[in-house]
């Protein structure tokens, strides 16, 4: 368990970066921002340091984040981008050993939260570029992708997921699903053969992700998924309309996702610490 308050309590309460691409002085604006909210821990879902990533460049950056910032007294629980995938993948994983705070135990791994004394949070944590055949055949930008077991994931994911009781299930990984974006079809494409099936199949609540660099909330026919995408917290772009969404903005930030046993509610924070957009998902006890 990586949470900061022992002991099962409702609700968990979840702060998500993505994007931050090494812009401290902003990641700094925003964890003064959060001071104001309660939280249990947060996720760094990707592409969080410049690349190409180095052991020694990502220990730099990491300590650079870490200098003054409240939020890093809370446990930080990570996730790779396909900007990790261009330098030592490594690096990330082996920061575990370091840090007590830092929780990447595997390339892809689950956690369980309580979010009540009878219930539970499933939270996946995806590895999406190696899903990606873009990624996977550019070995010489991202030469550690197509090394990856792609069949051994999704067969992972298949079964982490079937065999969870768990009230609310999140997947967390860097690419969308689906998104309104410039960014290449074919990133989402693959995700959408590939991930979309098991996500539908297994009852999956949320499916959260970054790597666009704007807020959007998407629901798309045919399927029960709230598909959640980040903003990030620099370099943000323009929102492209696109068929689904509920609510998009181009606001950097973060999101909040907090979780009871019978309601889940998505919250989009800017950087001015202004909610612009809040979700709420119920469930019968």
């Amino acid at each position: 368990k990586v949470r900061a308050i022992p002991g099962p309590r409702e609700p968990v309460r979840v702060a998500i970066f993505n994007d931050l691409h090494d812009n401290h002085p902003l990641f700094a604006k925003l964890t003064g921002r959060i001071k104001g909210f309660d939280y249990d821990f947060s996720i760094f879902n990707g592409d969080c340091f410049a690349d190409p990533v180095s052991e020694e460049q990502f220990v730099s950056s990491l300590k650079t984040y870490n200098a003054g910032i409240r939020s890093w007294e809370r446990p930080v629980v990570y996730q790779r981008g396909n900007h990790e995938y261009r330098g030592d993948t490594q690096a990330v994983l082996d920061y575990a050993t370091v840090s007590r705070r830092w929780v990447m135990p595997d390339r892809y791994y689950s956690m369980t939260e309580p979010v009540s004394d009878d219930a539970e949070m499933l939270l996946l944590f995806i590895d999406t570029s190696p899903l990606i055949d873009k990624y996977r055949g550019n070995p010489s930008k991202f030469p550690d992708a197509g090394a990856q077991s792609m069949d051994e994931q999704l067969a992972w994911i298949d079964a982490t997921l079937g065999s969870s009781d768990a009230a609310w299930k999140i997947v967390m990984g860097h690419h969308p699903v689906y998104a309104g974006t410039t960014k290449e079809l074919r990133e989402r494409s693959d995700l959408q053969k590939r991930l979309r099936p098991l996500l539908d199949s297994h009852g999956v609540d949320a499916e959260v992700s970054g790597h666009i660099h704007n807020f959007q909330h998407i629901r798309v026919p045919g399927s029960d998924v709230e598909y959640i995408v980040n903003t990030s917290a620099s370099l943000t772009r323009e929102v492209v309309p696109f068929e689904g969404a509920l609510f998009a903005s181009p606001d950097p930030g973060f999101t909040l996702c907090t979780v009871m046993e019978n309601e889940l509610i998505i919250t989009f924070v800017n950087d001015e610490g202004r909610i612009i957009y809040q979700y709420s998902r119920t469930k019968q006890p």
